[in-house]
């Protein structure tokens, strides 16, 4: 995938994302301070209209960065910060003209190390690693796109089922303790919603 071609998909996405708000917001409200609903409404929007100022012969890497500095800057936010941080870290291992199926893979494995980095956090603290690291091992096992995103959907919705049973660990959500119990994460969910909106644009 070239950058053109990526940054329709980027703004598909990100518009799609914007429909979920309402649903980000409930979840976070049960368990933090209910702001993630703008957060990913706000960074969405901000990368759609950062993406229309990023010319089509940059790399992939530069859209990457591109795509942090305005989520970062639209919202405030922790998670704001980590989504950011997990761009940039992807964005390391896109500087080249076209992406691969291996490419997005290390992407997605860098932003993975870089959340559980910059937010000490791991598979079972229930944030948004408990999707996001299943549907990793799901592409790893996948021989390519089309069977890697549907099987990598289904590990993220395994995971954001089975995060309802855990306590949360980090975070606003950790203040609940034994209260945290039988909700749905909801960066998990967002994670999970990101992936369904790149299989509609897809």
């Amino acid at each position: 995938m070239k950058t053109p071609e990526l940054k329709r998909l980027l703004v598909a996405v990100m518009t799609g994302m914007q429909q979920h708000a309402d649903e980000l917001r409930a979840l976070d409200a049960a368990l933090g301070d209910g702001d993630l609903g703008i957060t990913v409404s706000s960074g969405a929007r901000a990368v759609v209209a950062a993406l229309e100022d990023v010319p089509d012969d940059v790399s992939p890497g530069v859209v990457a960065k591109s795509c942090a500095r305005a989520f970062a800057t639209a919202n405030p936010s922790t998670m704001a910060a980590l989504v950011a941080g997990a761009l940039l870290a992807g964005s390391a291992v896109w500087d080249r003209e076209e992406v691969s199926y291996q490419d997005a893979l290390d992407f997605a494995e860098a932003a993975a190390t870089s959340i559980s980095t910059r937010g000490k956090s791991q598979v079972g603290d229930k944030t948004i690693l408990d999707a996001m690291v299943p549907a990793i091992e799901a592409l790893k096992q996948s021989p390519g796109p089309a069977a890697g995103l549907e099987a990598a959907i289904s590990a993220a919705r395994r995971g954001v089922d089975e995060s309802q049973a855990l306590q949360s660990r980090r975070g606003r959500a950790a203040w609940l303790q034994e209260r945290s119990v039988g909700l749905a994460d909801p960066g998990a969910t967002a994670f999970l919603r990101f992936l369904e909106e790149v299989e509609r644009a897809g």
